[in-house]
């Protein structure tokens, strides 16, 4: 497996990717596929141009498979670029046995070392995504808020949980 940032050319495979995650669990994240699926291609090319405070990692697989993606983005306002959130994480299902999410998520950690005066990196989970909290609390995430009723589907209410970790 190899792990990138993933470029402008990379936002055919990405789009994929991303549609995918978003038809599959479309609980998982707060954009719907309708949306996203809209579109045009400029948009996923422009999204993809890498800085050092913004990016989106792509993990590949021998067959150069996109298996996962994970976009980290720091605040640009002074008072707060001392904080990053983490979005659109997101393995395919048939790569989530092989530590794709945990490669994913080490990376982007350590990509995070090299922004000068980041202090904290910020997610948000679905509560009841068991494995994706998992997941990120063995990476020494720690919830520190909940909101109940943050997200309604079809009528059907999802909570979600922040979660924190020092960068």
């Amino acid at each position: 497996m190899l792990i990138r940032k993933l470029t402008p050319s990379d936002a055919q495979q990405y789009r994929v990717v991303r549609l995918r995650s978003l038809r599959e669990h479309p609980d998982a994240f707060l954009t719907t596929y309708e949306i996203e699926s809209e579109k045009p291609i400029e948009i996923f090319q422009n999204n993809l141009r890498a800085t050092e405070d913004k990016f989106t990692l792509g993990c590949f697989t021998d067959t150069e498979n996109l298996a996962g993606i994970v976009t980290f983005i720091r605040e640009t306002n002074p008072k707060i670029a001392h904080k990053a959130n983490i979005y659109a994480m997101y393995v395919a299902p048939e790569y989530r046995k092989h530590r794709v999410g945990h490669a994913l998520m080490t990376e982007v950690l350590q990509a995070a070392k090299a922004c000068v005066g980041l202090e904290r990196i910020h997610l948000t989970v679905i509560s009841s995504n068991k494995g994706a909290k998992r997941l990120y609390e063995s990476l020494g995430f720690v919830t520190y808020a909940a909101e109940k009723n943050a997200v309604k589907i079809e009528g059907v209410y999802l909570d979600e949980e922040f979660m924190s970790i020092q960068a």
